[in-house]
């Protein structure tokens, strides 16, 4: 295990930017962790390979990855990604970013990447608030969520992502929490080798900015709290129509794998048709 652990770390990572900035049981970490187990399986070249990010905690990933990258502005890394596709369909592309800059000020450059089916694999660290900003009240943030900006607890009704990603036509799209590394890394896995949009949302814990403000107090007592509000699909379609209703907990798991046209290619097969000689 600890040559796996030094290869990843070797093969991948930029020695310079350690100790990382992340706080103490914050779950970012975990995600980067099974991102690049998943690109090593999946074989990307990496000197092919583009990751891009918008403004956040989770957005400051490209910058400790030894590969060409870019931190652009505040939910704005799914349209720059959308450009570098189209501008050399040949280049993987991997998007990092947060609840807050996905699916705030960035939800509609994602609604209509995923309604596109532009070829990227986004990974979304969804800790329910803006951590890196001062722990604001976040597009995810759970009813009730006590922030820096609902001190009562949030009134407003939640975003669920992954739903909001199936219903906008992306064909691939997983959620799971950091509790689970290993189906993580099988899903971001997946996603990268899905010839289109693919979505992973990874629940992580932010003990500081949302842990600490909810009654959860540390790296530990954060991850337990995913273990028991989570419940994997399959073990969720087993149960009745009335337990369903009765359920509260997130259903995580493979939530869509479809197949549909990829938005780059289709485009530049127009452009061959329109400008043929």
């Amino acid at each position: 295990m600890f040559r796996q652990v030094k290869h990843i770390r070797e093969k991948y990572l930029e020695e310079n930017m350690w100790p990382s900035i992340f706080c103490q049981g914050c779950g970012i970490g975990t995600a980067l962790n099974c991102s690049l187990r998943a690109i090593d399986k999946v074989g990307l070249d990496i000197d092919k390979t583009v990751f891009i990010s918008g403004i956040g905690c989770s957005s400051r990933l490209p910058g400790y990855i030894d590969a060409d990258g870019l931190h652009t502005t505040h939910g704005r890394a799914i349209a720059f990604a959308t450009g570098v596709k189209l501008a050399n369909p040949e280049l993987d592309i991997i998007v990092f970013t947060g609840d807050g800059d996905l699916a705030g000020i960035g939800g509609n450059h994602f609604i209509h990447a995923a309604r596109r089916n532009v070829d990227m694999t986004v990974i979304c660290i969804n800790n329910y608030n803006y951590g890196m900003t001062g722990a604001q009240v976040s597009p995810t943030t759970p009813i009730g969520g006590f922030t820096m900006t609902s001190p009562f607890g949030n009134i407003e009704s939640p975003f669920d992502l992954s739903a909001l990603a199936i219903g906008a036509g992306a064909p691939y799209v997983a959620k799971w929490t950091t509790v689970y590394p290993q189906e993580t890394m099988m899903a971001i896995k997946k996603g990268i080798e899905k010839k289109g949009f693919s979505f992973i949302e990874v629940l992580t814990p932010c003990p500081i900015g949302y842990g600490r403000k909810n009654k959860l107090k540390d790296g530990p007592e954060n991850l337990l709290w995913y273990k028991r509000n989570t419940i994997g699909r399959s073990r969720y379609e087993k149960l009745s129509d009335e337990e369903k209703l009765k359920c509260d907990k997130i259903v995580i798991g493979e939530l869509r794998n479809v197949e549909k046209p990829e938005f780059a290619a289709e485009w530049f097969k127009l452009v061959d048709e329109v400008y043929v000689e």
